[in-house]
């Protein structure tokens, strides 16, 4: 059977082709010889378009278990995709190559499809073998190039709930401009790490990254800013304060720490310094929650009564609703066994939100009861729903 030379407005169209693969863009279809055309097959071309694509089409996965293997990893996978609906390409699985670096714990898991690639950037997180894994994108992957080949976002209506996972909020958090933040305090919540953050101008997208089962911060997030100009900035700002106990780790996602060019120095310090007397905000007991301690109240022979008890309950409900909505007062009192008892001589209020917290903060801290001057501090939450008084 002969071989039928195309035609050029065949070629013009090559691309389009049932059952071929899209042409790539900056590469002319004629830019390789065509079926009859010196007797070379058109295999060399979708060679050429398989590499060309597989940075769109690999999916980084991290954190695996040493019990992972290739095949365990592309079964896994492949099921997953399934289930939540992410196979685009047709029957079969979506997982068409497996990389595995067993001594660091990561692996390439290359997709069938650019879509199916981007649908895979929905299951960060899963449990893979009783572990949760990271789900990114390579590092030699090149948004702009990708946009051009197929969606590079998953696709909202995949059914994530299929494998126990959730819509993340990290919408628009892709490419190389997206932020790492780990080594966050747990009881910090959304909105301080945002304000922190936004130090630097308006956020395009955040994600605190959480539990799924208990819904408790893991101690990093994501985020784009608005002006992607001020990225650098902001990790080099960042990047090593200290926050309590813990060293925040500020970077580009996709990349190792860069530093500011030259010409952003000026701006560069002047962030220092907001973010130093910032810093002063967020050191402990300056931090703002939703939980106010007041020390120098109450003594320990006030609390015995139970008349006297339910006065100064009453009292501090009346006292501390001035300031917002009070969710909870807790004063712990002694153990009638004369065993110590922890927060005895403390009284807590728990507001609905942070803006009565602080404002109860300001007006009690320094007002005297009962000839005592009273100490006003934030308390973190977690503690405090922990009954941990102590603190």
């Amino acid at each position: 059977m002969d071989l039928v030379r195309l035609q050029p407005a065949t070629i013009a169209s090559f691309g389009q082709v049932p059952g071929t693969t899209p042409a790539i863009p900056g590469m002319f279809p004629n830019m390789f010889p065509l079926p009859g055309q010196f007797g070379v097959p058109v295999m060399p071309v979708q060679a050429m378009t398989q590499q060309a694509t597989r940075h769109a089409r690999r999916v980084y996965v991290g954190g695996l278990p040493p019990t992972a293997n290739e095949q365990s990893v592309a079964t896994f996978f492949s099921q997953v995709m399934a289930a939540i609906g992410g196979n685009t390409a047709g029957p079969g699985d979506a997982v068409v190559n497996v990389y595995i670096n067993h001594e660091k714990k990561f692996a390439f898991v290359e997709m069938r499809s650019v879509e199916e690639a981007s649908n895979a950037m929905a299951l960060d997180g899963i449990i893979f073998e009783g572990a949760p894994v990271k789900v990114r994108r390579p590092s030699d992957y090149n948004p702009s190039l990708a946009a051009t080949l197929g969606p590079s976002q998953p696709n909202p209506n995949l059914n994530l709930a299929a494998v126990g996972l959730t819509p993340g909020s990290a919408g628009g958090l892709e490419g190389p401009d997206r932020v790492f933040v780990g080594g966050l305090p747990y009881y910090f919540t959304e909105a301080q790490i945002r304000e922190l953050l936004e130090s630097f101008g308006p956020l395009r997208g955040f994600d605190l990254v959480k539990d799924r089962e208990t819904g408790n911060s893991k101690g990093y997030a994501f985020c784009v800013y608005q002006d992607l100009s001020v990225t650098d900035i902001a990790c080099a700002a960042l990047n090593g304060i200290k926050m309590g106990d813990k060293t925040l780790t500020v970077r580009r996602a996709n990349q190792g720490a860069s530093q500011p060019k030259p010409e952003q120095e000026n701006v560069l310090l002047q962030a220092q310094q907001q973010v130093a007397l910032q810093r002063l905000v967020f050191q402990g007991g300056a931090l703002p929650t939703k939980v106010v301690c007041l020390t120098q109240i109450v003594g320990a022979d006030e609390l015995k009564d139970d008349e006297e008890y339910e006065d100064i309950m009453e009292d501090m409900k009346g006292e501390g609703g001035k300031y917002g909505t009070l969710v909870n007062v807790v004063i712990p009192r002694p153990n009638p066994n004369g065993e110590p008892s922890p927060g005895v001589g403390k009284v807590f209020l728990e507001y609905a939100d942070v803006d009565g917290s602080a404002k109860a903060r300001q007006g009690l801290n320094g007002r005297k009861f009962g000839g005592n001057q009273v100490e006003a501090v934030f308390y973190p939450e977690y503690k405090f729903h922990e009954g941990d008084y102590d603190g």
